[in-house]
């Protein structure tokens, strides 16, 4: 099947997290950067780096999701969400966990997907779960009363999660676990990297070299930083000294509590926390997944990124 010239909107998202009918009423306005990311792949680094390059100042006058709230997270009323963006007067920056086949496309706007290794982007994810705070899980829970969401529980073993996890599509039409899947979202993305306003980076390009890559996302959104300003807005975006400011920029789109520790929201950013956690048999799974759903490039890039 070709390639069609422009994204689709394709599927209805709907979970726990996140339902992306939220979307219909989003009005987009030139020059807006839609964040759209999975889960623990550069999320709110992104956010923050969008934040230092529209701003342009340290610190922020404000925390980090005031400016860019979840707008797919069904726990607010989306007429709250959307009506914060509507009286937003600067440059827009809007974050989301949906892939591209669940988000309206727009030739005016600028996206920015953020990949990571799926093994560690999964790690990293058990370790956001543990740190969520109970106060805002039941506030989730009570959220879902009147939503025709199927809760998923998951098993306490991590290896049965990661198998189960691995071996989803990640299409609403081809049933559960959907969220938050790497592949799938990947894909999305991958099949229009050459439209000029959709942009892809990589979690360990990042770490690797966080002034290259904040320049790209400059570049992609059209935005002149001062010379002599960059090593103040590098140094701000560096991921300890995020951890630092962690009171001010952990997300709070769901609770002002979400975290047990602010701070353990950016927990390690290493590459390779799946070693010594993943087994054989998981190992030779995510294996035979990435080579029957990815085509070579794409898979070695979710991997290594572009430097890799």
């Amino acid at each position: 099947m070709s390639t069609p010239a422009r994204p689709e909107r394709k599927y209805i998202y709907n979970n726990m997290m996140t339902d992306s009918r939220r979307w219909d009423g989003f009005k987009p306005r030139d020059g807006d950067i839609i964040i759209s990311t999975p889960p623990k792949c550069g999320t709110t680094w992104t956010q923050m780096i969008c934040a230092l390059l529209v701003f342009q100042k340290v610190p922020l006058d404000r925390k980090l999701s005031d400016y860019t709230p979840w707008l797919d997270m069904p726990v607010k009323p989306v007429e709250e969400t959307l009506g914060i963006y509507e009286t937003q007067t600067h440059r827009r920056f809007i974050k989301t966990h949906t892939p591209l086949d669940g988000i309206p496309y727009f030739d005016n706007v600028t996206y920015l997907f953020v990949a990571r290794d799926p093994r560690d982007a999964f790690i990293s994810m058990g370790n956001h779960q543990k740190n969520t705070n109970p106060e805002a899980m039941q506030h989730f829970m009570q959220a879902m009363q009147g939503r025709d969401v199927v809760m998923q529980r998951p098993s306490g073993d991590v290896l049965t999660r990661f198998r189960n996890w691995i071996s989803a599509s990640g299409i609403p039409e081809e049933g559960v676990p959907t969220e938050f899947n790497i592949l799938h979202h990947a894909q999305t993305f991958w099949k229009f990297r050459h439209l000029p306003n959709i942009h892809l980076f990589h979690y360990s390009d990042m770490r690797a070299d966080l002034a290259g890559q904040m320049r790209r996302v400059a570049d992609a959104a059209g935005i002149t930083v001062d010379a002599a300003l960059w090593p103040k807005l590098v140094e701000a975006a560096g991921f300890e000294r995020m951890k630092e400011n962690a009171d001010a920029l952990a997300p709070t789109s769901a609770h002002p509590n979400q975290w047990r520790e602010n701070a353990r929201f950016f927990n390690k950013g290493e590459h390779g926390q799946w070693q010594g956690i993943l087994g054989d048999e998981e190992l030779a799974l995510y294996r035979q997944v990435m080579d029957k759903r990815l085509e070579a490039e794409l898979a070695h890039w979710l991997e290594h990124g572009w430097n890799g």
